[in-house]
């Protein structure tokens, strides 16, 4: 499906990144803030002090406690910050050098169902990579959405270029699309750049539909997408998901880790390296 958008515009700032890796070290500390989860209320589980391992669960949603909040690096908790009412603001992990990993079931990747899918992410601590609209809230993993979004491009200022970041990554994309495809009953959209020529690793994908996506900012924006290729109607719900999240749920049931790690791209007039890392997130 071609989308063509005439309304919008590109707007142009100088210090896009280099297409060029750089090395950054292991931050000491790593924190997860419940309040980037919108309508979350958080449960904790563990208390400072406590020595938790990459993929051990920190905190819980408290109106489903199925949905769990897992740790980044492994590392002592330092800090729980707290702020009015005592309202949980950031769980602090003083990281280890080296990260350990908390070991999950290894799955066969040929014979997943959709349970088994929910079930692992919701173990995992991934599920609540994947949002709905309307309200971009956490999806309930107890509804069946009438599709599936996810952008390959973003057409803001200083956007990171996904081509140069996933280059290579073809296989580990398409088991993360193959998984993510068995969570709706409805079509999976990978919506690319109509104003480029994208890399492989997304105008190759299979089991999707592939949507190229014309026009000026905001044409990568997931709800615009959304709007002219799949609109919601009253009582209907859409799950969207980043491109790197699908890597990092292939990963997980690929090779038994929660790999919390992420490719970003350091930007803007004032930074005198403009170049991509990899961190924590």
């Amino acid at each position: 499906m071609d989308v063509k958008l005439t309304k919008g515009a590109d707007i142009k700032i100088k210090g896009v990144a280099e297409r060029v890796y750089a090395n950054i070290n292991l931050s000491k500390y790593c924190g997860l803030k419940p309040t980037d989860f919108h309508l979350l209320i958080p449960k904790m589980v563990v208390k400072e002090g406590d020595y938790v391992k990459a993929g051990d669960v920190l905190f819980v949603d408290k109106n489903f406690e199925d949905i769990k909040f897992t740790a980044p690096v492994s590392g002592q908790v330092s800090s729980i910050v707290r702020g009015d009412k005592r309202k949980i603001l950031e769980v602090v992990v003083e990281a280890d050098q080296e990260i350990k990993f908390k070991d999950f079931e290894k799955r066969d990747l040929s014979s997943l169902s959709r349970d088994i899918i929910i079930k692992d992410l919701l173990e995992s601590g991934l599920w609540p990579v994947i949002r709905q609209r309307p309200f971009s809230t956490i999806a309930n993993p107890n509804d069946i959405p009438k599709a599936i979004f996810i952008s390959a491009f973003k057409s803001g200022p200083l956007a990171p270029d996904n081509d140069f970041i996933f280059h290579g990554d073809n296989d580990l994309f398409q088991c993360g699309l193959d998984i993510v495809s068995q969570l709706s009953s409805g079509i999976t959209h990978l919506n690319i750049d109509g104003n480029a020529n994208p890399a492989n690793v997304f105008s190759k994908a299979q089991g999707v539909q592939i949507n190229r996506i014309y026009g000026p900012h905001p044409s990568g924006n997931i709800g615009v997408q959304i709007h002219h290729i799949d609109p919601i109607n009253k009582g209907d719900v859409i799950w969207y998901l980043a491109p790197q999240d699908i890597i990092a749920i292939a990963r997980f049931f690929k090779f038994g880790k929660y790999d919390a790690s992420k490719i970003i791209a350091l930007t803007g007039s004032g930074v005198q390296k403009s170049r991509y890392y990899r961190f924590i997130r």
